[in-house]
């Protein structure tokens, strides 16, 4: 073994899904903005796959959003890919389907294949699992942590009014008090 192919195997993905041209697939893709970490899925037609074998192995997925045709090409062993769901299977003779983007409406249609969706889809990848769930588990985290801020100000401001209240009801009881001599001794004369 050659100590390129060495160094590749190390940092190539224990499992990976089968993908083939003209499958329609989820890409949940870890984003990191600032500090943030979250899940983007991007689900779209697979119209190029390259280098299957390779640590360099790639696939294009091209969706039409808001009448704009959007194409983005992951690499299959990349970290910041958690996980590939193929969604449905269709039936192709090319490698590069990149007629689709030509096509629209009812000619950019291809027939479907029936296939087995849990066994193609059951990749057990610990480490890509660990990740989401640790990202998931990171935004609770910061939403509890949010709404116990919340809840904190929120007894604050309760208690404020309540202190408010009990000084009205204070003052309004010494207003009663004095004006009630002031009442009698007015009836007594």
């Amino acid at each position: 073994m050659s100590a390129i192919k060495t160094i590749e195997d190390r940092y190539k993905k224990k499992a990976v899904v089968d993908l083939k041209s003209g499958d329609t697939v989820k890409v949940h893709q870890k984003i990191r903005e600032g500090g943030k970490e979250r899940i983007q899925i991007f689900e779209g037609l697979v119209i190029r796959t390259g280098r299957r074998a390779s640590l360099t192995s790639t696939f294009t997925v091209r969706r039409v959003a808001s009448g704009v045709g959007v194409e983005k090409t992951y690499l299959i062993h990349s970290p910041n890919i958690l996980k590939i769901e193929i969604v449905k299977r269709s039936k192709v003779r090319r490698n590069y389907l990149t007629y689709m983007r030509e096509l629209t409406g009812k000619s950019a249609r291809l027939a479907g294949v029936d296939f087995d969706k849990e066994a193609v889809n059951a990749i057990a990848d610990e480490e890509a699992e660990a990740e989401e769930a640790k990202i998931h588990e990171e935004a609770l985290a910061k939403h509890d942590e949010l709404a116990a801020e919340e809840t904190k100000e929120k007894a604050k401001e309760e208690a404020k009014a309540a202190e408010a209240l009990a000084k009205h009801a204070e003052k309004s009881e010494a207003q009663k008090i004095e004006e009630q001599p002031v009442e009698k001794a007015d009836e007594k004369n």
